[in-house]
């Protein structure tokens, strides 16, 4: 009889928090403006997007679907312990896992928005820099999340914001520009927004962020959700494309075109990328990765076999991190402006038990 309850208020949970997976215009719980003229939270911080250098050794973590729980907290700690500057989070902050956990006894709460950033204070403090885009389980809470986004670049003097945070936004925060989108998840017209973002800022780094994956730019099971467009304006315009969505790690080599996955023909190392802007004489080229094993589960890898490398596919894959591989939950962590070179980064995926999974080295060819 136990049981039947617990189904029954399961079956009631599901139906109410059905929102919490359904972020698009029409059918998501919080009203969100996604045209460029009603952001929610315009942001109105310093007006300075273009600082070409970032600051050396600018240490960025990446993650996603993170959630609410031991695992989560002992990424953030590892964020801590690597002595991360800033965080830039993919979507799936505080959902969605915990519903089951907490009505089959593994969790004594229910995750909300304003447990999620009580998390990230317990271990980062209040005003660490700390950046995300809309993830699909994000909808039901985004107006409480963007607002707690948003005290968190409030709290800096060094963050330059503009827009819709978290949906269509560009930011600057000691030299490094990334773009903070909700493409694929919602709203439109994201490609020209990126274009335009990218064609009017001069910064060596930049970084283009959005949660969902096409099929191809993931090894898990995901289908085309976001369209190449953006994927294409970013690599054109020499951004690094930071993803999550599909619960595993996986990183490319340099690709000259996201959709066709074609691996530059001289830059085809799978730890040495090339970033460089599109130009009549050049593609552009960029790599792409899912940093998505931030705390919640780990899924398996269905595409691009076998598990160990070289991968399959169109040998686009320099590493892949998922539960065939035994993977731990982790960040990837890139550093920016090394060894007093301002066009030079490396990267490292970490995991909890402070396993370094993969290593690579990037140079900026944007200057």
């Amino acid at each position: 009889m136990h049981y039947y309850k617990k189904l029954f208020i399961f079956i009631l949970l599901i139906l109410i928090f059905t929102g919490c997976s359904q972020s698009n215009e029409k059918n998501s719980n919080t009203i969100i403006s996604t045209k460029d003229s009603m952001p929610i939270l315009e942001l109105t911080t310093p007006s300075n997007l273009n600082s070409k250098e970032t600051t050396e050794e600018l240490k960025v973590a990446f993650i996603a679907d993170q959630g609410i729980n031991e695992n989560a907290k002992k990424v953030l700690q590892l964020i801590k312990n690597e002595k991360t500057d800033m965080v830039i989070h993919t979507g799936d902050f505080g959902c969605c896992n915990s519903i089951i956990k907490y009505l089959f006894g593994r969790e004594s709460y229910i995750g909300t928005a304003l447990d999620w950033d009580a998390q990230i204070t317990n271990i980062l403090g209040s005003n660490f820099p700390y950046f995300g885009t809309i993830g699909n389980h994000d909808g039901g809470n985004w107006a409480t999340y963007q607002k707690l986004l948003q005290q968190r670049v409030d709290n800096n003097l060094d963050i330059t914001c503009v827009g819709n945070l978290g949906i269509k936004s560009s930011c600057n925060y000691k030299g490094l520009f990334f773009l903070l989108s909700g493409a694929g998840e919602i709203g439109n017209n994201h490609d020209s927004y990126i274009n335009n973002a990218l064609e009017k800022n001069d910064s060596i780094w930049e970084i283009c962020s959005w949660h969902k994956n096409q099929k191809e730019m993931q090894i898990a099971g995901k289908k085309d959700e976001v369209g190449w467009e953006p994927y294409e304006e970013c690599r054109k315009g020499g951004a690094i494309i930071a993803t999550g969505h599909s619960h595993t790690y996986s990183r490319t080599k340099t690709l000259t075109n996201t959709i066709t996955q074609e691996v530059h023909l001289e830059w085809n190392q799978p730890n040495e990328i090339k970033i460089s802007k599109e130009t009549e004489n050049q593609k552009g080229s960029t790599f792409v990765f899912v940093s998505a094993i931030g705390g919640e589960s780990i899924r398996a890898q269905e595409r691009c076999k076998p598990i160990t490398y070289p991968y399959g596919c169109n040998n686009e894959w320099a590493k892949i991190y998922t539960s065939n591989q035994n993977a731990k939950p982790g960040a990837l962590f890139i550093t920016f402006h090394v060894d007093g070179d301002p066009t030079k980064a490396k990267g490292y995926f970490k995991n909890i038990d402070n396993e370094i999974i993969d290593e690579f080295i990037i140079y900026n060819y944007n200057k």
